[in-house]
């Protein structure tokens, strides 16, 4: 099956394609679709269905879209919702080491340091039909960035059962594990079962 992914995130595509094995995933800039809702929902799963909304009305056929970002409790939760955004200011996003950089320096020497990644994912077949799950990756802000692959927050993300951070496991390992692999391996579940028209 062909599905849409509400997102403009290659990375995200590709982590998807992995877990949907069998399934085509394409995303909106593949077709020339500019694609950018105003993510405003107060919770992760407010801003997923914002996106898949907003994506079905384009291209009317099964919509996947997810939401995730990383939660530290010791910041009230913070980045949360607006992970991708943290530390901008008038517009202009941080890269991803200045976000983690950010982060770490806000938490600084606080010795709780519980955190977890979050990912609400819905598939929608009609504005009125629609699944959400969501899933989390439970771990501990690191004290300094370590890893080289993944992407956004994996570098400081601390995995105590395996003493190493996000970035620091393999593709496979990570889609194994992760809030998106647990969300997408769900969705995937929910696929096979449907008799889609």
């Amino acid at each position: 099956m062909t599905v849409w992914f509400a997102t403009g995130n290659p990375h995200k595509q590709q982590e998807l394609a992995a877990i949907l094995h069998g399934h085509s995933v394409i995303i909106p800039s593949e077709a020339g679709i500019i694609f950018a809702p105003e993510e405003n929902g107060a919770s992760f799963i407010d801003n997923v269905l914002i996106k898949a909304k907003a994506l079905y009305r384009f291209v009317h056929a099964p919509v996947i879209a997810d939401d995730s970002g990383l939660c530290v409790d010791a910041l009230n939760g913070r980045p949360g919702v607006h992970s991708a955004r943290y530390g901008s200011e008038n517009g202009v996003n941080l890269s991803s080491e200045e976000r983690n950089a950010l982060l770490l320096k806000e938490l600084g020497e606080n010795p709780w340091r519980a955190a977890r990644f979050v990912c609400a994912m819905a598939l929608m077949l009609s504005e009125d039909r629609f699944f959400i799950v969501q899933e989390t990756l439970e771990g501990e802000l690191s004290w300094t960035a370590s890893g080289a692959g993944g992407f956004g927050y994996d570098p400081i993300l601390y995995l105590p059962s395996m003493s190493c951070t996000v970035a620091e496991v393999s593709d496979v390992e990570k889609n194994r594990i992760s809030h998106r692999g647990k969300a997408g391996r769900a969705i995937g579940r929910i696929l096979e079962t449907l008799a889609l028209p």
